[in-house]
């Protein structure tokens, strides 16, 4: 795979737009599928995270680590409600979006390689571009809300 080169902290409309395509891709395929999606679940830390992505007009479905489950139990849920891969588009069948902090490094390691143990395909691309080019804005889902505003159009761009 091309290594792509990312712009830099001062250039913020190239890593707006680079954000706003990973964040235009996931609405899509988050998307119900009587809205012309393919109801590929999203996975975040907690409630504030979520709350974030309906901010950015995600309607499909959205799931949290933070239910009160171990780990676990957490990962034989998703496996058993989503599958191995998304039946609608054959892509993957979950998107990982936990924070691009070293809490959320540690879950999206440990929940991504348990869901791929069990054969599922997840996506993890989408929380790797987010991290390189929204750090400056913060380190987490939820710090992306005051910034909304502006990434919609970007997002829109693409969906």
């Amino acid at each position: 795979m091309e290594k792509r080169k990312l712009p830099g902290v001062a250039d913020v409309e190239a890593r707006y737009t680079l954000a706003g395509r990973a964040l235009g891709e996931a609405r899509i395929r988050n998307r119900p599928l009587e809205k012309g999606g393919c109801n590929c679940p999203i996975l975040v830390e907690g409630r504030r995270d979520r709350v974030t992505l309906e901010a950015m007009n995600f309607s499909g479905p959205i799931e949290l680590v933070n239910r009160g489950w171990d780990q676990s139990r957490l990962v034989a849920y998703l496996f058993e409600k989503y599958g191995k891969i998304n039946p609608v588009d054959g892509g993957t069948s979950l998107i990982l979006l936990m924070d691009w902090d070293r809490t959320g490094g540690r879950l999206q390691r440990g929940v991504g390689n348990r869901l791929e143990a069990f054969g599922m395909q997840v996506d993890q691309e989408t929380r790797q571009i987010l991290l390189r080019s929204m750090k400056p804005e913060g380190r987490t889902v939820e710090s992306l809300k005051p910034h909304v505003e502006k990434l919609i159009p970007y997002i829109d761009a693409i969906d």
